[in-house]
């Protein structure tokens, strides 16, 4: 067989032996190269079962957040209870892993804390970093679901005026804002601390067919000690700096020109400016100016004011009492 010889090669060897040399190299760079991804990954998947666990330390550091303000020991049972997913007593090593990367998630957490109360959705289970929640039949406090095009060509005046037409009838709102003031009451200096609401909004709240209030979305609840880590020393040219989610809202010092760590408005007073033109369209005559009246205060109130928590109590149980006394015997409540 007739071979071509390599042109402009000194030694005029056959080119067949070039191309083989060539093949083996190449062959022996790629499996090299596999066997050092192949063994990279082996490595990194054991080291990573036990660097992706909480340390002691940190576990501390994330939990004395709220147990500092509350009984330790019962939120870590607690913690322990919730993690245990297949309810066999033990926590084992995939359990622990998914719950403390959930825990690192402010509905997760809340949802752990609150677990027993009536306002909060149920948590139905969690695999990985993935958790379910019970169904809830409304996900928005009021108003009507429009295609996006359409939304566009509609001015917020007018849409706000829309959706004020699409709700339940009175005494039904009634029942679902106490259920609201109720839930302020769950978060507001519980057993774990306070929690702020930072996104107060009729899109994170929703009921059920029974017309109970049950929180939609607590991404944007925060513990009150976390916003404050969260938002203290931001530089800032005016208030207008100092917000964390929508609605949490500290001031500027134009001394340092740094946020403080002080939240403005308490939970009750942007719950009642949410609550303010739902509860006063179609409320009855014989009530409607004393409501308006206390939605009023409560909306006027400031964290920093002289006996905050007194006020806040004292409105809270008045609006709850008013409507209850307007709704408790009739049949749509």
């Amino acid at each position: 067989m007739a071979r071509s010889l390599c042109p402009g090669a000194w030694l005029r060897k056959p080119c067949y032996l070039q191309a083989r040399f060539s093949y083996v190299r190449m062959k022996y760079l790629f499996f090299s190269w596999l066997a050092v991804f192949v063994g990279s990954w082996i490595i990194y998947v054991q080291y990573s079962t036990y660097t992706e666990l909480c340390r002691g330390k940190d576990c501390k550091k994330i939990i004395a957040k709220l147990g500092d303000q509350g009984n330790l020991s019962e939120l870590v049972n607690l913690i322990l209870t919730v993690a245990d997913g297949d309810k066999d007593g033990q926590v084992s090593l995939g359990e622990a892993k998914s719950a403390w990367a959930l825990l690192q998630l402010n509905e997760f957490l809340l949802m752990v804390i609150l677990q027993d109360k009536e306002h909060t959705p149920k948590l139905m289970g969690f695999c990985g970093d993935l958790y379910v929640m019970e169904s809830v039949e409304y996900t928005s406090l009021y108003g009507i679901s429009l295609p996006w095009v359409i939304e566009l060509f509609i001015p917020s005046g007018f849409r706000r005026s829309m959706d004020q037409l699409f709700t339940p009838s009175w005494p039904r709102k009634a029942k679902i804002a106490i259920g609201l003031l109720e839930f302020v009451e769950d978060v507001f200096h519980g057993p774990y601390g306070n929690f702020l609401m930072c996104d107060t909004s009729a899109k994170n709240l929703g009921y059920n067919d029974k017309y109970d209030l049950k929180m939609v979305d607590m991404r944007k609840i925060v513990p009150e000690t976390n916003l404050k880590e969260l938002i203290k020393d931001r530089h800032c040219e005016s208030d207008l700096d100092c917000v964390y989610g929508t609605d949490c809202r500290t001031s500027c010092d134009q001394s340092t020109m740094k946020c403080t760590s002080e939240v403005i408005q308490p939970n009750l007073a942007k719950a009642c400016q949410l609550l303010k033109d739902y509860l006063l369209r179609g409320a009855p005559s014989e009530i409607r100016e004393e409501l308006e009246k206390q939605l009023y205060s409560c909306i006027a109130l400031k964290v920093t004011a002289n006996q905050m928590e007194m006020e806040h109590s004292l409105i809270l149980n008045n609006l709850k009492t008013l409507l209850w006394k307007k709704i408790s015997y009739t049949n749509d409540s």
